[in-house]
């Protein structure tokens, strides 16, 4: 330790070390630190283990064939399981607590960073709940035509449905109030995933086996970018934007309990990604539907079940995934001083903004759904950076290294490698979305009813 004399008593501390005054302490004290890391196991499960992301996956496999695809699967686990261990150590990397990803990163980098993140943040968020408000609306639609096989309602109506439920869940002032709704969504990641794995297993073995082919289909370029999009899938599969944020809810001590939560909620991935991926792609090879329900014909009333489970956890999923966009509106819309004078005032600015935001997404979802593009640029554009490249460069940049000299070199490396590897990822998942995305415009007209049709371009499931 350094002693610090008089002379230098007027000096400013070190930018990289500043002093919090008390009162700043309490503030963010008072702002987080409720929930055990048990809510934060509910948390990051939600924001990952998600319908929409890990149902694609059995049809990512079958993209890249099973040595590519299992090697991709197994190490984006491991690298994002690494990767949130990172951030959460960085959360008070500099004695200041960063309740935002965009202040952490506008600690460690400066005024871009900020910038970067807040842009990529924006991007994830905003496409992830694009694509879940698809994903939930394919979902209730397939239950309502199970019940009403002539009925008249379309995927547009069921998205809309899905989006006045969720205004009213944006009502919740923040991510520690939703601990018991991701709590029960947890409980249905498991159920979607147990449904689905095991009729994967039941229709498999009704297939003759040895009609199942894993070979590639198509030709040498359709392959090249739909393993293009089968990367953005599987970054998307693991995206997690809001990790400093979730880590803000959580008591102290808050690395501890981080460490802890995230590592439970990658038991669960783990359990039902893994298994869900490797049973689907082992039921039906190549001929793996997009999104596996629609791949599963028998019994119908599991697969009802599943869509039940499906939509529940999306629901959760989906609100975290607002407040990013919430939290910008409400730092510059809402007032405490206001709110002493009028106590309804942020109330009604809070119930504005959410209705205009959930009105633009439930507009961009309804007018084009095509929910598989949308997870594959979401993945390339937004998750990767925030899930691979950032936590690696960030790590690095911070110094946090073993003092030990062959275990630094070793972490220096593997950092380097995890970001080197991941932007590339992102730049072909990039190309292989768009490609896609080109190609269903031209085919589709916007506001679409595309599940009256079995389109195997699309991950939504047609009801039998």
């Amino acid at each position: 330790m350094l002693s610090v004399v008089s002379d230098n008593s007027s000096q400013p501390p070190p930018p990289t070390t500043p002093t919090i005054a008390p009162e700043e302490h309490e503030k963010e004290a008072v702002k987080g630190g409720r929930g055990t890391w048990k809510h934060a196991a509910f948390h990051v499960a939600t924001t990952i283990a998600t319908p929409a992301a890990y149902a694609p996956l059995p049809f990512a496999l079958a993209s890249l064939g099973w040595p590519l695809g299992v090697s991709s699967l197994v190490g984006a686990t491991l690298a994002t399981w690494y990767s949130s261990l990172m951030i959460a150590s960085l959360w008070r990397w500099n004695g200041k607590k960063h309740i935002k990803y965009t202040k952490l990163a506008e600690s460690i980098f400066g005024f871009w960073g900020y910038c970067s993140i807040a842009f990529f943040q924006q991007v994830a968020s905003l496409g992830n709940n694009i694509a879940i408000q698809i994903a939930a609306g394919s979902s209730l639609k397939a239950v309502y035509k199970y019940f009403h096989k002539d009925g008249a309602l379309t995927l547009q109506h069921f998205i809309i449905f899905f989006g006045a439920f969720e205004l009213v869940l944006s009502q919740l002032p923040d991510i520690h109030s939703l601990r018991w709704v991701n709590a029960l969504c947890t409980f249905s990641t498991i159920g979607f995933a147990a449904t689905t794995i095991g009729v994967s297993i039941y229709d498999g073995k009704k297939i003759d086996r040895n009609a199942v082919s894993y070979s590639l289909q198509g030709s040498s370029s359709l392959k090249t970018f739909t393993a293009f999009n089968a990367l953005g899938i599987i970054a998307f599969s693991f995206g997690d934007a809001m990790l400093p944020e979730i880590q803000n809810t959580v008591r102290e001590p808050a690395r501890k309990n981080m460490y802890k939560g995230v590592s439970a909620a990658y038991t669960v991935i783990i359990l039902s990604y893994w298994q869900l991926a490797f049973c689907g792609y082992w039921a039906f090879g190549s001929e793996v539907q997009p999104y596996i329900l629609s791949s599963l014909t028998v019994p119908e009333w599991t697969i009802v079940m599943a869509n039940l489970f499906a939509v529940i956890q999306i629901s959760g999923c989906y609100q975290i995934y607002c407040r990013p966009t919430y939290a910008y509106f409400e730092e510059r819309m809402l007032s405490n001083k206001a709110n002493s004078h009028f106590p309804l005032r942020n109330h009604l600015v809070r119930l504005i903004f959410t209705s205009i935001y959930m009105v633009l997404i439930t507009l961009i979802a309804a007018a084009m759904p095509f929910f598989g593009d949308f997870v594959s640029i979401c993945g390339a554009i937004g998750f990767t950076p925030l899930d691979f490249v950032f936590p690696a460069v960030a790590y690095l940049k911070v110094g946090r290294m073993p003092k030990n000299t062959g275990l630094r070199l070793s972490m220096q490396l593997l950092n380097f490698a995890i970001a080197s590897w991941f932007s590339v990822v992102a730049v072909l998942g990039c190309i292989g979305a768009v490609r896609f995305i080109v190609e269903d415009i031209k085919t589709y007209k916007f506001f679409h009813d595309i599940l009256r049709e079995t389109l195997i371009n699309h991950y939504l499931y047609v009801p039998k």
